[in-house]
């Protein structure tokens, strides 16, 4: 047995299998998540509405999420670096804007929902930040990719495949 101790292409574990491919056999459900989606948009600023899924999906564990919306997030021209303080952006406050990091902590306290509700300072601070329309939008897309989360990673929809559309 020889082994190639030149060889610098690591091998990485083989890719896990979907187990259901849900849009496929309900496909209603699919386009009304897709609606759903399309109608949470609207009227948010698109970098923090790709800030929430990315930080949304972080804290679900949803690995195919976090590859989409990670790449659509720079095929829109969000910074590496952005991207990657979000894991830890209470410390790192200082790259985002005072909306985003209410969005940010919002989407947290959506989220991550172990204690039962969402913190009043932390809405409030939204409030205080977004008008009553864009604040609507903003909960909207937060439930909307903690609904996708939960198929995905219920699902195991695999990462790594996904392509962005480019930029318009």
């Amino acid at each position: 047995m020889t082994t190639n101790t030149n060889s610098t292409t690591p091998e990485y574990v083989h890719e896990h299998t979907p187990r259901l491919a849900w849009a496929k056999h309900a496909p209603e459900v699919y386009k009304a998540m897709i609606q759903l989606d399309t109608a949470a948009r609207k009227g948010l600023d698109p970098v923090t509405f790709e800030l929430v899924k990315i930080r949304a999906s972080q804290l679900n564990h949803c690995a195919f999420c976090l590859d989409m919306h990670t790449k659509d997030a720079l095929a829109a021209g969000e910074s590496v670096e952005r991207i990657v303080q979000l894991g830890a952006w209470e410390e790192s406050r200082h790259f985002y804007t005072e909306k985003e990091v209410a969005a940010l902590a919002l989407t947290e306290a959506i989220t991550v929902l172990t204690d039962g509700f969402v913190p009043d300072d932390v809405y409030e601070e939204a409030a205080r930040l977004y008008d009553e329309k864009e604040l609507a939008q903003l909960i909207a897309a937060i439930t909307a990719i903690n609904a996708w989360n939960r198929f995905g990673v219920t699902t195991r929809m695999v990462a790594g495949h996904y392509k962005p559309q480019p930029a318009k």
